[in-house]
């Protein structure tokens, strides 16, 4: 491998114990003769390659990162069910798996947004072999709504996010029209052209008629939206494993502002970062940068 340029993505697929039908997809950056350092988890709707310029030089550095197509996501194929959902479980326990049959030693694990809170669940189910746990704004609810959502006093149907997702076009002429749209509007305005370029690429899959559509489907995008009766707060109380998270200033889902007592008690870290949206990956990868480093150095 002398010589070989580690920043750049070497796509797998991984066939799951226990969860198939089908394979996660993943892309791979750094050195492949060590084990991985971290495993990164992407958000909701996004796909493991928007991370690519973000994650490419930590790899640089010397760390070996697995980033991961959650389900419904990417190119990954495992199979996806709305009907009856309520939780991630699904996507903790598909972590978990993947920690299985790699085996995963001593690795971080990290994500953003709905990938840090699988990683958050995952290794409180299971720490054995994580190391630390570094997440980007993750989505924590705070414990009273969970309680509320868990009686069944609450619920997320009606959240804009949902009739966002619902709404969204999923159909495209090619990926050069979807860039072309996507391109400087919305939560795109603030990403490298490189980002936007690696969303897109990995975001769609070709379809019979040479057109293009989302790989996330609207539909399992706005149910990862709507099943939030996984408990966080249960995961931090039971968290054997230093956590780390830097939250956005601006509308961060880390929902945890009333209750930093409580988790500094449990000895969790909690940091925002200054003018930072809950795209706060695309915003400072500088900052997710130092922050994985510091983690695999420890």
């Amino acid at each position: 491998m002398d010589g070989a340029d580690t920043s750049q993505p070497r796509r797998r697929q991984i066939t799951l114990e226990g969860r198939g039908p089908g394979a996660v997809a993943a892309v791979e950056l750094g050195p492949e003769q060590q084990p991985i350092d971290i495993v990164f988890l992407h958000a909701n709707g996004f796909n493991a390659l928007t991370y690519r310029t973000i994650l490419g030089p930590v790899a640089e550095a010397g760390m070996r990162i697995l980033a991961v197509d959650q389900r419904g996501h990417g190119g990954t194929t495992l199979q996806t069910h709305t009907d009856q959902r309520t939780s991630w479980y699904d996507l903790r326990d598909d972590l978990l798996a993947l920690k299985r049959t790699l085996a995963l030693e001593d690795v971080v694990l990290a994500g953003h947004s709905m990938g840090g809170t699988a990683c958050l669940m995952a290794a409180a189910e299971a720490p054995e072999h994580v190391r630390r746990l570094t997440l980007f704004d993750p989505v924590v609810l705070p414990p009273e709504a969970i309680r509320a959502r868990l009686s069944g006093e609450a619920g997320g149907e009606h959240s804009p996010l949902v009739a966002g997702a619902r709404r969204r076009r999923a159909v495209f002429p090619s990926r050069a029209a979807a860039l072309e749209t996507y391109r400087g509007r919305g939560a795109f305005r603030a990403w490298t052209e490189a980002m936007l370029a690696d969303y897109v690429q990995a975001g769609f899959r070709d379809l019979p008629s040479g057109e293009v559509t989302l790989a996330c489907d609207p539909v399992w995008e706005a149910s990862n939206f709507t099943s939030h009766d996984h408990d966080t707060w249960d995961a931090f109380r039971r968290m054997r494993r230093p956590v780390r998270i830097l939250r956005a200033e601006h509308e961060s889902t880390a929902r945890v502002e009333d209750h930093m007592a409580e988790l500094s008690a449990l000895g969790i870290g909690v940091e925002t970062v200054p003018g930072t949206t809950h795209f706060l990956p695309m915003e400072r990868p500088d900052v997710v940068q130092a922050a994985l480093l510091e983690a695999v150095r420890g």
